[in-house]
């Protein structure tokens, strides 16, 4: 294959893969191919001058907690005012909520995903910043009053401001039935926080005077479990300047992403304000998480990238037996595998995102359902195979990679949060089955497998195996939870590498630089997904290891 870069990829996957000038056209707001080079071009300009270089020394550094106020890496302060002087922030945000005009640019979801990637796998610690606002953006812009919009949005559109989302407790990780902060009204029209809150993502910085923190809790005569939810927004400092009631009690101590500061969040009498109604706080917050768990799958795609550049030029030029391993036949393969993984996946999150932009431009229904289906097997999928991606970077710097001085071990530590971040990837995939799958007897499903079997014949054994698959979870996992659940790993799995194939046969059709990587991946790892149908007609095996009730 000839040699293509990540911006490369990106630029051909939005303009010739899923055709994002002919989608923007269409709804109105065209978008050009030079438009679209010329963004993915500065935003891989900023990753690579602004992030790439001091990743390492940011891991070392780490987020510091001192006397209450916690320090990131030097280095992030630049480029942070970089990213708020180039108006990344504001990129696919709404230029206007009712009738208030808020900043943004209003650029498509899927051009916001390529940008993601680049300064993702420029460094994925600074990069969740960002991507925390995005979501706090969305809620926002669905659910609060307008004048909440009017103050808030502009900030967080700048970039002025971060946004959080407060959703963990000790006791209540997924299963958020368990929340227990509270929600007291104060008499004036806001309302008074108290509750702890951990594992929050960028809670607490130095990079900006302001953080917008969403957090879920309860009033006092909220119903018990999930309907009792509410949703708030608590600034760190209120409008009169003063500090809130709120503070970091502490920072995770971590196996990756030792830059993004991890807090364990204090909220001691936080002066708030309620977003949306009372006892429906879980409606905006899953705003919140769907727009989220895309940017995780684009998080797991950019750890593939950043193992492939490290991995590459290593290879060249590491040379035993005589002669470098990159021609060794082994290290060849791993290369390859992770080159194939990861086009595949970007490609993959591009399709998702060219869908998110369909139903807000073109107001299409099907483009909502395609979007439902696609967003837990881009955020399982793709996590996933980038912990596979950082593990064969590793193993192909061999010691030194397993060393830090390479930086391939950090890709790995980064990597593993990600299968685990907005839903783990087993509820994701319960997701899949007993959301999406099961809602429609598996009509969007069979529809979409439709496509891929049109798209290439070498496709056709994938699309037989997943078509089996899906018979059997409307049969057997209609009738059984615990088999639709025990299989519903090995379902999104199976999807993630048909659906790889499928877009990779795609990019082949559109460009034949892209032909060898694509038979590559069809031939030797389109098979993974019939053994991971295999797997799902195999459920009893597991099912008989379940302890009794």
């Amino acid at each position: 294959m000839t040699a293509t870069t990540p911006a490369d990829d990106l630029i051909f996957g939005l303009t010739r893969v899923i055709d994002l000038p002919g989608l923007t056209a269409a709804g109105g707001a065209p978008l050009g191919a030079e438009d679209i080079a010329a963004i993915i071009g500065e935003a891989d300009r900023f990753a690579r001058e602004l992030l790439w270089p001091n990743a390492q020394a940011a891991d070392r550094h780490g987020a510091i907690l001192e006397n209450g106020v916690v320090r990131t890496p030097e280095s992030y302060k630049a480029a942070y005012r970089a990213w708020i002087e180039g108006g990344w922030q504001g990129l696919a945000a709404p230029a206007e909520v009712n009738g208030i005009e808020v900043g943004g640019q209003e650029l498509p979801q899927a051009l916001w995903m390529a940008v993601c990637e680049l300064v993702t796998s420029g460094d994925m610690s600074f990069s969740l910043c960002p991507l925390l606002s995005v979501g706090a953006i969305e809620a926002i812009a669905r659910f609060a009053a307008p004048a909440q919009q009017e103050a808030w949005l502009p900030k967080l559109i700048s970039g002025e401001w971060t946004g959080t989302m407060c959703l963990t407790e000790p006791q209540a990780g997924s299963d958020l039935s368990q929340v227990r902060t509270k929600a007291e009204p104060d008499g004036t029209g806001s309302y008074r926080i108290t509750g702890q809150k951990i594992y929050i993502t960028w809670g607490e910085h130095d990079l900006t005077e302001n953080t917008l923190h969403l957090i879920l809790a309860r009033l006092p005569d909220a119903p018990p479990g999930t309907r009792g939810i509410s949703l708030f927004a608590a600034p760190k400092v209120l409008p009169d300047g003063t500090r809130n009631a709120l503070r970091c009690g502490g920072l995770e101590k971590k196996m990756g992403i030792h830059a993004s500061p991890t807090c364990v969040m204090l909220f001691e009498g936080a002066e708030a304000q309620l977003v949306g109604e009372p006892n429906r706080g879980l409606n905006a917050m899953f705003a919140m998480m769907n727009a989220a768990r895309l940017g995780v799958g684009v998080e797991g795609v950019a750890q593939g990238a950043r193992a492939l550049a490290l991995a590459e030029p290593y290879a060249e030029q590491r040379v035993q037996g005589g002669q470098p391993i990159s021609r060794h036949p082994d290290v060849v393969r791993m290369l390859a595998e992770i080159r194939a993984i990861t086009l595949a996946g970007r490609l993959l999150a591009l399709e998702a995102g060219a869908a998110l932009d369909r139903a807000r431009l073109l107001k299409d229904a099907e483009a909502d359902a395609r979007v439902a289906l696609l967003t837990p097997i881009v955020k399982a999928w793709c996590t996933d195979r980038g912990v596979d991606c950082a593990s064969l970077g590793i193993q192909v710097h061999g010691g030194m990679g397993f060393v830090e001085d390479t930086g391939a071990a950090q890709v790995l530590r980064d990597a593993r949060i990600a299968p685990i971040y907005e839903g783990t990837n087993g509820i994701q995939a319960m997701d899949l089955v007993g959301r999406k799958l099961f809602r429609d007897g598996g009509a969007h499903m069979r529809g979409l497998l439709a496509e891929v079997q049109a798209a290439d014949p070498r496709l056709a054994p994938a699309v037989a195996a997943m078509t089996r698959a899906t018979d059997w979870m409307l049969d057997r996992g209609l009738k059984d939870a615990n088999a639709a659940q025990a299989s519903a790993a090995a379902y999104l799995d199976a999807a993630g590498w048909t659906l790889g194939g499928w877009m990779l046969a795609r990019a082949a059709a559109a460009d034949e630089r892209y032909a060898p990587i694509a038979a590559f991946y069809l031939a030797r790892l389109l098979p993974r997904a019939a053994a991971r149908v295999a797997e799902i007609e195999a459920a009893d095996s597991l099912l008989a290891l379940l302890p009794a009730a």
